[in-house]
C-alpha cells in the first residue's frame, strides 16, 4: 500500500510525489519505495553512508529495479574530489576534486574528467548528479565548500562550470548546478545553521552569479539551491524557501527555465525551525520542482510531506498549477535523459588532472631510503563524509599525529635518520597540524610539508608541496612526485 495522505484528491496526489526525492536504506529497494513509484514518486537520492552503494554491480542491479517500478530520476552526490559516493568513499575517488581542476584551468580537462565521471554514474544506472558545485570559494574558512570549489576567481570558476556541465550531459547524465545563489562567501555549515552570505544584488551578478549564468548558458539539466540567508535579497528567508530568490532571481532574472532541486531538507539550513513537510511546502510555493528530503528521510518522512502538500493545496496556500509547472519541467528532462546516449570511462583524465595540479615549491630532496610520512589529524565535513585520505597506502609506516604535547618529540624520534613527510589538510582550518607541522620545522627543517586540502597556510618550509585535494588520484600524484612509488 501507497503512503496516501490525500489519496481524496488523486491527481494532485500524483503532482505531489512527483516533487519528491526521498532516500531509504541499503541495498535493496523496500516494498514501499516500489509502491511510491508506482504511484508517481519523482525518484531517489543515493547516499553511501546509508548502504545503497556497496559495488558498483549491487548498485546497477538496484536502480534496474526501481526502473521496474517506474520512471525515476535516480540521483546521487558523485563531485570527484573529496565527495564521492561510488567505490571512493571507500577507497578514495579516481578524480580529482574542483580545486585541482581549477588550478590547472584547462577547461578541456575537466570536461574529460566529468564525462568520464558521468559515464560511470550511467554504467550504474544514475541518471542525475548533485554537481558540479559552481560556488565562488571566497571565505578562507568556508567549513562546507573548500577544495570542492573550482577557486575564489568568478570567471575562472565559470569556464569550468560550464565544461563540467558539458561533460556530465555528454555521458547522458544531467548535471545539477549547486548551491544557488552561492555558498561559498560563507563561514557557516548549511547542515548546522543558516548561513549568512552578505551580499547585495550588485556583489551576487560580479561574483556569485557568475558560474551559473555559465552552467546555465552550457544547458544544465538542474539547479540546486542552497539553505542561505542573503538580507538583500531574501530578507532572511532560507533562498530554498524565498520566491525572491527561486522565482525572482534564478527564473526571472537569470531566464533560467529548467529544473530545481533542493538541497536535502533535512539540513538545518531548510527544515530545523519548521521541520521537513513545511519546509517543502514553502520551497515548492517558492518554485523548486523537486525535492531532496535528505539521507534519513523514509517512508514516514514521505507520508507526512505528502500530507503537508495536500494541505496546502486545499488551503489555497500551494496552487495546484505551481505543481503541475513542477511536473512539466521534471518531464523535459525525462525526455532529455531519454534521447541521450553514454559515453567511455576515461580515468586517465583523473589522474592527468592530479598530477597537472601539484604545486611545488623548493627542490625535493634525495632520500636514501623511505622518509617518515606523518599524516595529521584532520576531520571533514557533513558532505565530505568518511572518505579515506592520504599517502600511507604507498607509505605501509605512515603514523598518524596530532598537535598534542610530546607529538613532535615522538615523530622527531622515530624520523631520525630518515626524511620526514608531515601531510597537511587545510592547516589553515585546524590549529593543530599547524602547532605540530611548525614544531617539527624548526627540529628539521628538511621536512616535505604536502597540504592536500586548500594551500592556505604556506609555513616557510624547504620543500611545501600542494595537490589542491584529497582524493585518491590526488594521493597518487604526489606520491608519485616524492618517489614513493
Amino acid at each position: 500500500m501507497t503512503t496516501d495522505g490525500i489519496a481524496a484528491a488523486p491527481g494532485i496526489a500524483r503532482l505531489a510525489r512527483g516533487t519528491l526525492l526521498p532516500s531509504f536504506p541499503g541495498a535493496t529497494a523496500p516494498r514501499w519505495l516500489l509502491d511510491e513509484l508506482e504511484a508517481g514518486l519523482a525518484g531517489v537520492t543515493l547516499f553511501a553512508l546509508t548502504g545503497n552503494v556497496p559495488s558498483p554491480e549491487s548498485l546497477a542491479a538496484l536502480t534496474a529495479r526501481l526502473r521496474e517500478a517506474g520512471d525515476p530520476f535516480v540521483a546521487i552526490d558523485e563531485e570527484g574530489g573529496d565527495v564521492t559516493r561510488l567505490g571512493g568513499h571507500r577507497a578514495g575517488s579516481p578524480y580529482p576534486g574542483n580545486a585541482a581542476l581549477g588550478a590547472v584551468d584547462d577547461p578541456a580537462l575537466t570536461r574529460r574528467v566529468y564525462r568520464s565521471l558521468g559515464a560511470e554514474l550511467a554504467e550504474v544506472g544514475v541518471n542525475v548528479n548533485f554537481a558540479p558545485t559552481v560556488d565562488v570559494n571566497t571565505a578562507d574558512d568556508n567549513p562546507v565548500i573548500g577544495t570542492r570549489s573550482f577557486g575564489s576567481d568568478p570567471e575562472l570558476v565559470a569556464r569550468h562550470a560550464a565544461a563540467s556541465v558539458t561533460g556530465t550531459q555528454e555521458a547522458g547524465v544531467a548535471a545539477c548546478a549547486k548551491h544557488f545563489p552561492g555558498h561559498g562567501a560563507t563561514v557557516d555549515d548549511s547542515h548546522l545553521s543558516v548561513p549568512l552570505v552578505d551580499a547585495d544584488l550588485d556583489l551576487l551578478e560580479r561574483r556569485d552569479l557568475v558560474p551559473f549564468r555559465a552552467a546555465i548558458e552550457a544547458g544544465t539539466g538542474a539547479v540546486m539551491t542552497g539553505h542561505l540567508n542573503l538580507p538583500a535579497i531574501t530578507h532572511g528567508t532560507p533562498a530554498t524557501l524565498s520566491p525572491e530568490a527561486i522565482t525572482g532571481l534564478l527564473r526571472e532574472r537569470l531566464g533560467y527555465q529548467g529544473v530545481i532541486v533542493t538541497d536535502a531538507l533535512d539540513m538545518t539550513g531548510a527544515s530545523g525551525a519548521i521541520g521537513i513537510p513545511e519546509a517543502a511546502v514553502r520551497a515548492l510555493i517558492a518554485g523548486a520542482d523537486l525535492l531532496c528530503l535528505g539521507p534519513n528521510e523514509h517512508a514516514e518522512t514521505v507520508r507526512g510531506t505528502l500530507e503537508a502538500i495536500g494541505a496546502a493545496v486545499r488551503a489555497g496556500r500551494l496552487p495546484q498549477e505551481r505543481l503541475r509547472d513542477a511536473a512539466e519541467r521534471t518531464g523535459r528532462l525525462r525526455e532529455w535523459l531519454a534521447g541521450h546516449s553514454r559515453a567511455a570511462v576515461d580515468r586517465a583524465a583523473g589522474l592527468e588532472g592530479a598530477r597537472r595540479a601539484v604545486r611545488v615549491r623548493g627542490a625535493l630532496p634525495g632520500w636514501n631510503g623511505p622518509p617518515l610520512v606523518v599524516e595529521t589529524e584532520s576531520a571533514g565535513n557533513i558532505a565530505v563524509g568518511p572518505t579515506p585520505w592520504g599517502l600511507h597506502p604507498w607509505a605501509p609506516d605512515a603514523v598518524r599525529a596530532d598537535g598534542a604535547d610530546g607529538t613532535a618529540e615522538r615523530v622527531l624520534k622515530d624520523a631520525a635518520g630518515r626524511g620526514l613527510v608531515v601531510v597537511l589538510r587545510d592547516a589553515h582550518r585546524h590549529a593543530g597540524q599547524r602547532a605540530l607541522t611548525t614544531a617539527l620545522l624548526t627540529a628539521r627543517p628538511d621536512t616535505v610539508v604536502v597540504e592536500m586540502g586548500l594551500p592556505v597556510w604556506r609555513p616557510e618550509s624547504a620543500v611545501y608541496v600542494a595537490t589542491y585535494g584529497a582524493a585518491a588520484a590526488n594521493a597518487q600524484a604526489a606520491a608519485e612526485l616524492l618517489g614513493l612509488c
